[in-house]
Order: C-alpha cells, then sequence, then structure tokens
C-alpha cells in the first residue's frame, strides 16, 4: 500500500514522502492516526503541486537544519555508566542518555530525531541525529564505566603455590597407582 506522510517518522520517511507500508499498517495506524494518506493519483498530483508552492520554505528549512548541524562539529560524547565486574552494564545506554549528555554540553535536541542502538557494553558507538530528510549528524559515542577500579580483579597471589602443590599431589598419586594389566581376549 502506497501512503503520503504528512509528518517525519524516523524508520519510515519523511513529511510528504511517498512509501510503500503493509495494509495493516496503513489501514489501522498511519490513516487513522492522520499521519499518512492513500497514494491515490489525485492524492499525488496534490502532492506535486504543493511540494512546488513550498520549494522556497523547503529550501529555508533545509538551510536552517544545515545551520544547527554545525554546531555538532567536533562534539564527541563520554556518557558514564555502571558497569558489573565482567564489563556488562547494569541496564543500557540510548538515545535518553545521549539527550541528556547533549544538554550538559548546552545543546539541545528533541530525543525523537535521535537514533542510537542500545549500547549495553562498554565501548564506542554511534548516534544519529536527523535534523532534515537530506541533513543527518554522526555523533561519536563513547561508554565508559563510571567506578573503573571495580572492573579490575584482585590478584590472588597464593593461586600460583596451591595450583602446583595440587600438580604434584595428582603426580605422586599417578606414580604410586598400580597399572593394571588388560589381558586379551583368546583367539578362537
Amino acid at each position: 500500500m502506497e501512503i503520503i506522510l504528512k509528518e517525519d517518522i524516523i524508520g519510515l520517511g519523511y513529511k510528504n514522502d511517498i512509501v510503500n507500508v503493509k495494509n495493516g499498517y496503513g489501514r489501522n495506524y498511519l490513516i487513522p492516526t492522520g499521519k499518512g494518506v492513500i497514494a491515490s493519483p489525485s492524492a499525488k498530483k496534490v502532492l506535486a503541486e504543493n511540494l512546488r508552492q513550498q520549494a522556497h520554505k523547503l529550501a529555508v528549512l533545509k538551510q536552517n537544519a544545515e545551520e544547527k548541524a554545525k554546531a555538532f562539529e567536533g562534539v564527541a560524547l563520554e556518557i558514564a555508566a555502571k558497569v558489573g565486574a565482567t564489563g556488562q552494564l547494569y541496564g543500557s545506554v540510548g538515545a535518553a542518555q545521549v539527550v541528556a549528555a547533549l544538554a550538559e554540553k548546552g545543546i539541545e535536541v528533541e530525543r525523537k530525531i535521535v537514533t542510537m542502538r542500545d549500547a549495553k557494553q562498554l565501548g564506542d558507538y554511534e548516534a544519529v541525529i536527523h535534523f532534515h530528510k537530506e541533513v543527518e549528524v554522526k555523533v561519536p559515542v563513547k561508554v565508559i564505566a563510571e567506578n573503573p577500579e571495580d572492573l579490575e580483579a584482585p590478584v590472588v597471589e597464593e593461586a600460583p603455590a596451591a595450583v602446583e602443590a595440587a600438580v604434584e599431589a595428582v603426580e605422586e598419586a599417578v606414580e604410586e597407582a598400580p597399572v593394571a594389566e588388560e589381558e586379551a581376549p583368546a583367539a578362537e
């Protein structure tokens, strides 16, 4: 089913895009909520005329989006999260934490325009901020531990001595054990 979108839907398309969706998604969600209309031939003609009339406005919107994107040049985020001893996060780091970290740096963005795969381990990730259908900014996100001292396992000095003692005990037991001789079955 072809639908003309009436607003931006991240992951599907942007306003005034013609997209193919499954019939149920279009009939039961997009059309009743006013997020899209059926792309009939007459609706496509109306869309083309509206786009022609709004070309100047769309150019201004794109220029504003590009100006907003310039504010993100050189921006890299470090987000501290609680981590277990294995490096696994308690919970995850997602778009909401990215928006909060940007707000701490004085950059305000809406959460709905930020997409990021949830980070469940320490490491480097990438958040994408969608300002316009042609203007997207990728922000590097590094997830670090709040408590890095907890990640280091305590060093046990007695372990090598205990292992050596156990190996010697096994070797002595093997030497003292009687060797059972197997009798070969008689050939008939």
